[in-house]
């Protein structure tokens, strides 16, 4: 499986022949330097973790451009059909349910955030946050976890769905900051590789992972930095 990282917690998931977009945040993301056309080029799925504009991104326009199907908690994504999205695009899912899309499945669980957008300035509720992971046959059980603070039940999320590589936000402010990452990482989960996000984007958050890759020295899980736009091989 191939890993690359837009910025923020954008990233995307290519592996037998699929290509997968979670959370496409690239119009208006400070962090995104990368070619959209190539970004987006023979996606299939796009994953979304909750209602924030930037994890919703462009997904909207993508779908529209590329025919991929959008999988979503079920506010978000009959929010996203009023808007245009396709019905037939639309995968529903809630917290703790599991669908097959065909070259992999989903899993949407917990994540300890807030979900929803302003329209007309006034709150708009889309749905719970959530973490995903994604299974796919003969590839490491990838787990991004949203936007999330750590819960003591990250453990029962690694007992049933044994993550091995995981997309963890160190920035702050709206998440975990890097050290309560790291403890998070080194106490519930047996990684191969953990993947810092959602640093590095807006000034008011962490410009850098520092303080996770800090945290996690001595980890025998390998940390990832990548450079954004270049794919990593897990």
């Amino acid at each position: 499986m191939q890993i690359t990282w837009f910025g923020h917690s954008a990233f995307r998931l290519d592996f037998a022949g699929t290509a997968v977009l979670i959370d496409p945040f690239f119009t208006g993301n400070p962090a995104f330097d990368t070619d959209r056309a190539s970004a987006i080029r023979g996606v299939s799925h796009i994953l979304l973790t909750h209602g924030h504009g930037d994890h919703v991104g462009d997904t909207l326009d993508i779908a529209r451009a590329t025919g991929a199907t959008v999988t979503a908690n079920f506010e978000l994504g009959s929010w996203l059909c009023e808007k245009g999205l396709a019905g037939e695009k639309f995968n529903p899912m809630n917290i703790g349910g599991t669908t097959d899309l065909g070259p992999f499945t989903v899993t949407l669980v917990r994540a300890d955030h807030s979900s929803g957008d302003l329209v007309q300035g006034e709150s708009v509720y889309l749905g719970n946050p959530g973490g995903l992971i994604v299974k796919a046959p003969g590839e490491p059980v990838v787990y991004h976890m949203g936007d999330t603070d750590v819960f003591s039940d990250m453990g029962l999320i690694a007992e049933l769905h044994l993550p091995k590589v995981a997309m963890v936000p160190v920035g702050d402010r709206f998440t975990m900051g890097g050290r309560t990452a790291a403890y998070a990482v080194k106490k519930f989960f047996q990684l191969d590789a953990v993947i810092p996000c959602h640093y590095g984007s807006f000034p008011i958050i962490d410009q850098t992972p520092e303080k996770f890759v800090a945290a996690m020295e001595g980890h025998p899980t390998k940390v990832i930095v990548p450079d954004k736009g270049a794919p990593v091989t897990v």
